[in-house]
């Protein structure tokens, strides 16, 4: 399959979109929480993984993975993208009497194990990582560079965080 890739047979790519679109599409959607944002985010996923499919090492990783990182990566550029923030925020302004009732809810579904409000007894560093991580979204090594800290500082904060969080889910 990945040779047939390599050498651009449209059939191959047909394969593994048909194999693996929906798989991809719902990650981006639990990203992006918009149907119609992840199926775009998707398309363009695909296209860049058809334009670089020279660039896909199998030493290096399942092909699954490899893609998912284009997915995952290309959502968050798009979230973080002016273009998307712009949008985002003529929507939210356009829409504010519906819009407020749908955060909410977006927030009770998010929030159904209390995490959120669990994050306020974290130390401040563990409380900043899990938010920049589980709900913004960025990577280990992307929050090492945004707080200026070592990515082994980070590792171990996170971990430390996510320990106290889930002793506190338990006596909650």
């Amino acid at each position: 399959m990945v040779l047939l890739l390599q050498s651009r047979d449209q059939q191959a790519f047909s394969y593994l979109y048909d194999n693996y679109a929906e798989a991809l599409n719902g990650i981006i959607y639990r990203i992006v929480e918009n149907r119609e944002l992840a199926e775009d985010i998707l398309q363009e996923a695909f296209v860049k993984i058809w334009n670089n499919f020279s660039n896909y090492d199998t030493a290096k990783g399942r092909l699954f993975t490899w893609m998912l990182n284009i997915a995952r990566n290309l959502t968050i550029d798009t979230l973080r993208s002016k273009g998307y923030k712009k949008q985002a925020k003529i929507s939210s302004d356009e829409n504010s009497v519906s819009n407020f009732t749908d955060d909410s809810n977006v927030a009770e579904r998010f929030d159904a194990m209390g995490i959120k409000k669990q994050l306020v007894n974290l130390k401040p560093e563990q409380r900043n990582i899990i938010d920049l991580a589980y709900f913004n979204g960025y990577t280990q090594d992307e929050i090492s560079k945004e707080m200026g800290i070592p990515l082994g500082t980070v590792k171990t904060r996170m971990r430390a965080a996510i320990i106290e969080l889930r002793k506190m889910l338990e006596y909650s």
